[in-house]
């Protein structure tokens, strides 16, 4: 049976065994969820919970915000005051107060947070660069399962890679899935404060409104194919003949590019998101997914680079200040348009958007009036793509510094996210030795 049945496939014995247990896998992918695409906003740095969804008015002196709570549009749900915009879209917002994890520094924190796995335990480095024996991102593993189509990129990041302390951080890519499934970066091509920035913080940088003579990009594609001779096997040299020919695709076809071109946007929406990088780049998220890109990462931050202190949400030093006048205004703006965007083009309810950070800040105050890394517990964001709107899942004890209610981890939430997505949590993928994995351990929380 063996020899005629795997033998008329021309596959061997294991091979014939890895496509049946990946047909059980495939049997295993689908679940009722709505979502069809999804747009994560990175808050790199670790925003605070205290001053944004989990407002403590009666903690003591020390702890308590200098920000007062604000009501929203649901009757019992408070937010800070500098996201008004938000207040008035917590309809569409389910707040989760109640996520922790043990990981202090931003490299681990980021890792379990955007791979839904604990970063290696036996790591003591605080930075962890990207290596190809590590979990996949979300993005990868989403990109893995639900492909694109031709042309389109699987997944994509913007408008650059993370890094803290020059070091490029892991958790983004596509790990042991191969390089095949890292997401692409692409240049918000808007923004004043983007100012012509260059710099590719050692990833590399897809900017499609780059000067491109088609005719003569289509004459080297030509003479290329025809002069090129096999150097190896076709395996050894797959991820570089992947990203060549998706490049030349996004650069040779209307779709992406297309989405890319943020002038064609009407001048109204576009002036919604705001006039800085996160607004843009959550604008052109919107513009992506549309495109069919099944899932858009976006850094949020308020500048043109992720390493400057005034630019993210590593607030260890005049705290209060810099989320009023620069980081929330961006983060409210640019969240609430996307979302009153998605609403009005019949989009939202088959696009998930999830905010994810890397912890959240300490609930005493340091002397420099900031907040310390914090990852006892910290409050994550989740709407669209059919989860219920107007509601709060856990919460905190009265100074927002451990789980008091229905506690989860960074793997529940990524497990909430495949659900949603119509992948089964238990969906299984294989690492580069063919070992079986799930794509999370987690629990599916009661969002929908």
């Amino acid at each position: 049976m063996l020899q005629t049945g795997a033998g008329a496939l021309g596959l061997s014995l294991p091979g014939w065994l890895q496509l049946q247990q990946q047909a059980r896998a495939d049997k295993l992918a689908v679940t009722g969820g709505k979502a069809k695409q999804c747009i994560v906003i990175y808050c790199w740095g670790g925003i605070s919970h205290h001053e944004t969804f989990d407002i403590k008015p009666e903690a003591p002196q020390g702890i308590r915000s200098t920000f007062s709570p604000i009501d929203t549009v649901v009757p019992g749900i408070r937010v800070g005051e500098h996201i008004p915009l938000l207040a008035a879209q917590m309809d569409k917002l389910a707040v989760i107060r109640s996520v922790h994890h043990e990981s202090s520094a931003h490299g681990k924190g980021m890792f379990y947070n955007l791979t839904g796995h604990a970063p290696p335990a036996a790591t003591t480095a605080a930075n962890l660069p990207p290596t190809a024996d590590q979990w996949p991102s979300l993005a990868a593993v989403v990109s893995r399962l639900r492909p694109a189509p031709r042309g389109v990129p699987g997944a994509v990041r913007l408008p650059y890679p993370l890094v803290d302390n020059g070091t490029l951080q892991a958790g983004e890519y596509g790990g042991w899935l191969g390089i095949k499934y890292d997401p692409i970066v692409l240049r918000t091509p808007a923004g004043k404060a983007w100012g012509g920035v260059s710099r590719t913080l050692g990833s590399e940088v897809l900017d499609l409104n780059a000067d491109i003579d088609f005719e003569r990009i289509g004459s080297r594609t030509a003479l290329r194919k025809a002069l090129e001779q096999p150097v190896s096997t076709e395996k050894d040299f797959t991820g570089f003949t992947h990203f060549r020919q998706l490049a030349t695709d996004m650069l040779l076809s209307n779709g992406v590019k297309h989405a890319y071109d943020l002038e064609r946007e009407d001048t109204q929406v576009r002036e919604s998101y705001g006039d800085h990088i996160g607004g843009q780049s959550l604008l052109l998220a919107r513009r992506l997914v549309e495109a069919g890109v099944p899932i858009v990462q976006v850094c949020c931050s308020a500048g043109d680079l992720n390493g400057g202190s005034g630019d993210m949400w590593d607030t260890h030093g005049d705290n209060f200040n810099r989320l009023k006048n620069r980081l929330l205004p961006v983060f409210d703006r640019g969240f609430s348009s996307l979302l009153v965007d998605l609403e009005n083009r019949g989009m939202l309810d088959e696009t998930l958007v999830v905010m994810l950070t890397d912890f959240g800040r300490t609930p005493k105050i340091n002397g420099n009036a900031g907040r310390d890394h914090y990852p006892g517990v910290y409050s994550l964001v989740m709407a669209g793509g059919g989860i219920q709107g107007g509601q709060v899942y856990g919460s905190s004890d009265s100074k927002a510094a451990v789980p008091h209610d229905r506690p989860c981890r960074p793997e529940d939430i990524h497990a909430t996210i495949y659900d949603c997505l119509g992948i089964s949590p238990r969906t299984v993928i294989h690492d580069g030795l063919d070992r079986p994995f799930p794509v999370s351990h987690g629990r599916i929380l009661p969002l929908t």
